[in-house]
């Protein structure tokens, strides 16, 4: 059975101001059909937005921010906790660092609970833990964190659903005749060095994160797949009926027009 990891940003599981609930139960609902098909590891963002949802501080400020996500933590997990439920899926959730892959033993550790819990159904819910560390010990995004553990847990696709549909030609906001690109093999330099643009203010990276995520992935020899967290047809039609309609596949491999629309 393959093994995929999801990333969801937090403009995608919440409004301002409370739990965006239906895309979250969109999300669950997705992901309980992809575990019939697939091993599956979520990674989530969104505590500190979830947080704000409860207690409105000034995120900007650091130690601000950390209380923010010491609220939402719970926040969140309760929320997908009770849609996970409707599925009869049970949860864990795991908190890591960059540390924990620079450090042989943390790597296992967490390597090691990752298999168990997938062996006995388990999902799996990875977030950054942000608040006992330092900004050193931080990927800092979420995008940076999904792809090392789609690589550390030999996953064979990272999924990132994100409030854009795909990787543009150029950018659809200041061109209405912008193209998704629906495979990209390579990334190049002015791309990963282009300025971070997260469009929500509780975001933390933006296409340049994913991009930086995606040459990550296909320098370890697997795939990225971009696409909508807003609508999940894309994301279904990919991994469930096998179709590529909308939606960025980052790969080095060569592909067939199997996929293609």
């Amino acid at each position: 059975m393959k093994r995929i990891v999801f990333k969801v940003g937090s403009s995608v599981l919440t409004e301002t101001t409370t739990i965006a609930k239906e895309r979250m139960l969109n999300l669950v609902s997705l992901i309980a059909e992809a575990r019939k098909k697939y091993e599956v590891i979520l990674v989530s963002s969104g505590a500190v937005a979830a947080g704000y949802t409860a207690v409105q501080l000034n995120r900007s400020m650091p130690t601000s921010k950390k209380v923010l996500a010491s609220v939402g933590q719970p926040i969140l997990m309760s929320a997908y906790k009770n849609k996970f439920d409707i599925y009869n899926v049970t949860i864990s959730q795991i908190l890591l660092t960059e540390e924990d892959f620079d450090s042989r033993v943390h790597t296992e550790i967490f390597q090691d609970i990752i298999e168990r819990t997938l062996r006995h159904n388990i999902l799996p819910i990875v977030n950054e833990n942000d608040i006992s560390t330092t900004p050193d010990q931080l990927f800092g995004d979420n995008d940076q964190l999904s792809a090392h553990v789609a690589h550390y847990t030999g996953a064979d696709l990272l999924v990132i659903l994100s409030d854009i549909d795909g990787y543009y030609d150029s950018n659809p906001k200041d061109n209405p005749k912008a193209q998704i690109r629906k495979i990209v093999t390579q990334i190049k330099e002015e791309e990963l060095n282009q300025k971070h643009t997260p469009n929500s203010q509780f975001a933390t990276g933006g296409i340049v994160t994913k991009l930086h995520a995606a040459q990550y992935i296909m320098s370890k020899d697997k795939e990225m797949f971009l696409c909508n967290g807003y609508d999940l047809t894309s994301a279904r039609e990919y991994l469930i009926d096998g179709v590529h309609n909308r939606g960025t596949l980052f790969t080095k491999k060569q592909r067939t027009s199997k996929k293609e629309s």
